[in-house]
Parts: C-alpha cells; sequence; structure tokens
C-alpha cells in the first residue's frame, strides 16, 4: 500500500512539473480558488484605492462559471452564472461581480441591500428596511444606530458607516443640477429575489446600483481576499497595504493613510466610477 502511494506521489509531482500539469494547476486556481485584479477606479475610496491589486476569493459565493482569461469566454455556455451555487452576499460585504450592462467588466462594490431589503437615499443619507422587519431592526440596530420612521416603519440611517469607516461622502459634491439626482436623492426601492443593491464606499463618486439596478446573484464572482500588491499614481508602493485583508485596511493606521491621500486630491475628483 505504501509502495502504492509512493508510486502515486511520484507521478502527481512529475505532472505538476510538466508544462501540461503546471498548466492546469494554474488554470485550475484561477477558475475556481482566486483571480488577481486590480482596482482601476475610486468608487471604492477610503476602503480600496486606486492601484491595489489583488486577489479574489473566487469561492466565497459558490462556484461562478469560468472563463476563458482575458477573452471573457464562458467555458461552460448556458448557465446561469454559477456551476455550483453557494453562499449569498451578505449585509456589507465588499463583493467582485460582473457589470450588468457589460459583463466583461468587472466591478468590486459594497452589498448594502439583500433579497427583499427596501432602501432610499435622502439628502445623500442611506435608509435602510432590512426585510426582516422592525424587530429585527429593533434587536440588532436600536444601541448602535440612528433610528427613524417613516410610513409606520423603522428605518436604519447610515447602516454601515459605523462598521465600516472607509465610507465616505465627497463634501464638494452639493445638489445644485451639476451631478446625477440619484447621489442625493433615490427611491425608495425593494430588491428583488436573486439580487443584490452595491453601493461604492466613495458614495459619491460611485458608478452603481442606483443607477443601473440590483446585480443578480449568476453575476457575482468572489471577495477581495488580500492585496498583494499597492502602487499610487506617483508609481510609489504603498509597502504598508502589501498582504492586507480588506478588514485590516480599515482599522488604524492603514484608514487615516487612504484618508490623507484622498484628502490631498480633494476637489479633483468629479466623475462616476
Amino acid at each position: 500500500m505504501k509502495t502504492k502511494v509512493k508510486h502515486a506521489a511520484k507521478a502527481a509531482y512529475r505532472f505538476s512539473n510538466s508544462w501540461t500539469g503546471t498548466v492546469i494547476i494554474v488554470l485550475f486556481v484561477i477558475f475556481f480558488v482566486a483571480q488577481a485584479f486590480r482596482i482601476p477606479s475610486g468608487s471604492m475610496k477610503d476602503s480600496l484605492l486606486i492601484g491595489d491589486h489583488l486577489f479574489a476569493k473566487k469561492f466565497a459565493y459558490g462556484i461562478s462559471t469560468p472563463h476563458i482569461p482575458f477573452l471573457e469566454i464562458p467555458l461552460i455556455p448556458g448557465t446561469d452564472g454559477h456551476i455550483v451555487d453557494g453562499d449569498t452576499p451578505q449585509r456589507g460585504d465588499i463583493v467582485i461581480f460582473r457589470y450588468p450592462n457589460n459583463t466583461t467588466l468587472h466591478y468590486v462594490k459594497r452589498c448594502i441591500a439583500t433579497p427583499g431589503d427596501e432602501l432610499f437615499v435622502f439628502n445623500k443619507d442611506l435608509y435602510l428596511h432590512p426585510v426582516e422587519g422592525d424587530e429585527y431592526i429593533r434587536q440588532h440596530y436600536t444601541f448602535t444606530h440612528e433610528l427613524k420612521e417613516f410610513d409606520g416603519r423603522l428605518w436604519v440611517k447610515n447602516p454601515y458607516m459605523k462598521d465600516h469607516p472607509g465610507i465616505h461622502h465627497d463634501p464638494s459634491i452639493i445638489d445644485d443640477g451639476r451631478y446625477p439626482q440619484p447621489i442625493f436623492n433615490f427611491g425608495p426601492v425593494q430588491v428583488p429575489e436573486g439580487r443584490y443593491f452595491m453601493m461604492g464606499d466613495n458614495r459619491d463618486h460611485s458608478n452603481d446600483s442606483r443607477f443601473w439596478g440590483a446585480v443578480p446573484y449568476g453575476l457575482v464572482e468572489g471577495t477581495p481576499w488580500f492585496i498583494y500588491f499597492s502602487m499610487d499614481d506617483n508609481y510609489e508602493i504603498r509597502w504598508d497595504r502589501m498582504f492586507k485583508t480588506p478588514e485590516d485596511l480599515e482599522q488604524s493606521p492603514y484608514l487615516e493613510r487612504a484618508v490623507a491621500e484622498r484628502q490631498r486630491e480633494e476637489g479633483q475628483d468629479r466623475g462616476l466610477y
């Protein structure tokens, strides 16, 4: 028995060292375990920054349909986006997904509402009514968040800012007719079954579900795992961000450094990403 195991181990070792074996192992990792992404825009400041290179945990929400790298052609046509369903995005998760209007593009946003939840934006503030209802809100938010009553129901005001301090607004963006109205006032809407409402942490500069709707589960790809490299616009390496998880980067001193970097550029940011 030991001899058979030894021979099998040697065969596996030889296969993994061959070109064919190396390609198969790399593709397996890319398709099912982890994939490298670069943050190209500022929609997730101050949590994730432009120039952050990260590995995505692809198995966090089931197993998505593998695509040929760069060409983004599905290897298994006819699926709904997953070959194995799994966990679904939860409120507050940072999610990597395919952009509904162009599925060859990947977006990174925070899930702020799940199926059945209701939400609206008023004067830039987000209000959430979870599908579980008022009693759930009283049990989970009463002592930690500001609650408001509208139309006989409770709503949680800005439910994520306390736990995710990278979420912020740009004080230079005001409702003077120059900027899209959903930044300031939106909804109310209820998230459809099987869909997830995404918003960027850089709230006033995020092209997200306020503009093109909730994301179907089939387009959900994974969640950021950790940063493996980071470089700013001046080609300076952010050594302190390397090998940090998104949860790490929401803590001191990383968050303060991200805020300081953004504040140095304040007033220059006008777009939606």
